[in-house]
């Protein structure tokens, strides 16, 4: 089982297409779904924004009767109307195209984080998984070395039996993490918008952690005067200077905007005002009213059996609607902020700690080892050493993918996009 695990491990690196974090993140940007359909979301209201800018059409109607004069032509022209409420309309629309563009540009960032960790979180799949393989490779040398001490009658039958339950169950562990690793790993495929059929890549990565990643740069929140100690911007980008300057909540502010706005132009919709009619007649057989008689008038709607009360009230609605997203969109942002800064904070103190721990545990797993070589200690304390070794390591990598992890969403967080 344990050579099984080592070919397909070792078979994946040289059968799979090498991908780094930025490669990655390139793939998921052009491919995924997430940031395609907020793509087509900001298309659809640059077409609408068209729509509204627009003028509407004349209308023009013939006719023809018995009665003097026979025919008659006239043109309907909508003037008043454009008048009253198109600038509204477009301005309506143009803030529903900034809302959108804000959207894009908080999915492609909230993208962008989702890839960037879901591979951290396969690196430390991947860490895990190359710890309990050598782990139950090392349990099952050590059952070995037990049954030749058993059969030298430096041993017992107790102790075979109970290095051989250990070694079965690493076995059993770097099982378990051999799936979780290629489920993380296909994960990341399907983001980068590869079929998840089959593996197909193999990170090229390491999860290790720069300087930068430890350091802390205490910035104000917003207004009310809370600071708090943010990671460093990343190079290129810009730190939103509060909380409305955070992707997701100007998006949901620019929303608001454009939601009142529509309760405006509903509001318009009421009345409609006149539009011109023009246009001549002829046509007399009679000869009585020779050459071109003009037409001028003009149409006046009437509201009373409809005044836009339903449009109205849904967009009341809308707007009000927009108003509780911005207000959760500030709340969840400030307290995942807050939040996201005590996690950040302890986590780099259990790192700077693990990596003590890791090296001290590690010491005393292998002077335990050679005490039982040399028959000055007993199985249980190598197996309990080797143990402690173990969960240490996992913590540390547990630990660091976490780091990581909130490293890059703090950042996403408070970081400025550009709106295309």
């Amino acid at each position: 089982m344990i050579v099984a695990l080592a070919f397909v491990g070792s078979n994946a690196v040289h059968a799979q297409l090498p991908v780094t974090r930025a490669e990655a993140e390139r793939a998921a940007l052009a491919a995924g779904t997430r940031v395609a359909l907020a793509r087509a979301d900001t298309a659809a209201a640059i077409a609408r924004l068209l729509t509204a800018r627009t003028l509407p059409n004349p209308t023009l109607a013939a006719s023809y009767t018995k009665a003097v004069p026979q025919k008659h032509v006239t043109l309907d022209i909508p003037v008043f109307d454009v008048l009253w409420k198109r600038g509204l309309v477009v301005g309506q629309a143009s803030a529903s195209v900034r809302a959108a563009r804000l959207l894009f540009a908080s999915e492609r960032l909230a993208a962008l984080v989702e890839v960037d960790t879901t591979y951290t979180r396969a690196l430390a799949a991947d860490a895990r998984f190359r710890l309990s393989r050598q782990t139950a490779r090392d349990a099952d040398s050590l059952r070995k070395m037990t049954a030749s001490r058993r059969d030298a009658g430096d041993a017992s039958d107790l102790d075979v039996d109970l290095a051989t339950v250990v070694a079965g169950q690493q076995l059993n562990v770097a099982s378990d993490d051999s799936v979780m690793y290629m489920s993380t790993l296909l994960t990341v495929q399907t983001l980068m918008g590869i079929p998840a059929d089959s593996v197909a890549i193999v990170l090229s990565d390491s999860l290790v952690i720069v300087s930068a990643d430890t350091l802390i740069e205490r910035r104000l929140l917003d207004s009310t005067g809370i600071a708090l100690n943010l990671p460093p911007a990343i190079p290129g980008t810009t730190q939103a200077s509060g909380v409305s300057g955070i992707p997701s909540v100007a998006a949901a502010e620019a929303t608001l905007r454009a939601a009142e706005l529509a309760v405006g132009v509903q509001k318009r919709n009421t009345f409609d005002l006149p539009s011109i009619n023009i246009g001549a007649e002829w046509g007399d057989p009679t000869g009585g009213e020779p050459g071109l008689l003009p037409i001028f008038g003009f149409s006046i709607p009437i509201p009373i059996f409809n005044r836009n009360r339903g449009p109205i009230a849904e967009a009341t609605a809308e707007r009000d609607r927009a108003r509780i997203l911005v207000i959760s969109a500030r709340l969840t942002v400030r307290q995942r902020l807050i939040e996201g800064v005590r996690e950040r904070n302890a986590l780099i103190a259990k790192v700077a700690r693990d990596r003590d721990l890791v090296i001290r545990a590690q010491r005393v797993a292998d002077r335990s080892l050679t005490a039982y070589r040399e028959g000055a200690q007993g199985l249980p304390a190598v197996l309990e050493a080797r143990r402690s070794a173990r969960e240490v390591l996992g913590q540390y990598i547990d630990d660091l993918a976490a780091l990581l992890t909130i490293n890059t969403e703090l950042r996403a967080l408070t970081q400025t996009v550009p709106v295309p």
